[in-house]
């Protein structure tokens, strides 16, 4: 049985604000020490190449504070109402597709699909930097490098999934699955070669603190495919099930 588009959406959009308050909480706690300690590079670099006498910048316009805390809050709920919306939709096309009848199945794997696809392939090839790494004269090619390379992860997601439902005319589920992903592995690894390399990690940048953001960047998405794939599968099959009336309810007991 399949639910139409517009309830999905609705509830893709409440699991994704329930998985941004998570990830803005856990980004908060585990993300927020490495950041500030970024920053703290970042100025420490700056003012030994300015010379003296020189402004070093702009005052802050919106205080840290107010970044850290605020600032962060409303846009890891953007995010994850947006993201939400989208894992809607694309539950919308997999119902009835992936070889499964469960609601929470399906919403599991397309929850699966979507943090592979949307981060950790993007993530394998460029990580995410705290202040401090990345310069400024190279922030167009990193943008429009990482672009591409999430548009492949996102393409090779969806297209594992596919090719997974096509081999299982002709070989059995674990079979198909595994021939899939190793299709999947294959694309990956030709964009890989294919898109250029950025290091501009300064040498004497703190390896904790880049190890630190990089773990915090990773649990807030999880966090958050995870809340996704989990409060959707429960919303969804909990709107699928049949509603007994009042009437039916008194009859079953009286009679």
């Amino acid at each position: 049985m399949t639910t139409s588009v517009r309830p999905l959406l609705v509830r893709g959009m409440l699991a994704g604000l329930a998985g941004g308050v998570l990830a803005f909480v856990i980004s908060y706690v585990l993300g927020e020490g490495p950041l500030a300690a970024g920053i703290a590079f970042e100025e420490r670099t700056a003012a030994a190449e300015t010379m003296p006498g020189m402004a070093m910048g702009d005052e802050e316009i919106v205080s840290r504070a107010v970044q850290s805390t605020l600032g962060l809050g409303v846009v890891a709920l953007l995010y994850g109402v947006a993201i939400g919306g989208l894992f809607g939709l694309a539950y919308a096309v997999a119902q009835g597709r992936l070889g499964t009848s469960s609601v929470r199945a399906t919403a599991l794997i397309v929850a699966v699909a979507g943090f592979v696809g949307a981060y950790v392939i993007p993530q394998l090839k460029y990580p995410a930097n705290p202040p401090g790494i990345n310069s400024g004269d190279t922030a167009v090619p990193r943008v429009e490098s990482y672009l591409a390379i999430l548009f492949i992860g996102i393409l090779v997601a969806a297209g594992v999934l596919w090719l997974a439902g096509r081999l299982r005319e002709r070989f059995d589920g674990w079979n198909a699955t595994l021939l899939a992903l190793l299709a999947g592995v294959v694309v990956v690894g030709v964009a890989y070669a294919a898109l250029p390399r950025i290091d501009e990690t300064p040498p004497d940048f703190p390896a904790s603190v880049l190890w630190q953001f990089r773990v915090s960047s990773l649990a807030a998405q999880a966090a958050l495919w995870a809340t996704l794939g989990l409060v959707f599968g429960a919303l969804t099959e909990r709107a699928r099930r049949p509603r007994v009336r009042p009437a039916e309810t008194v009859g079953s007991l009286t009679g």
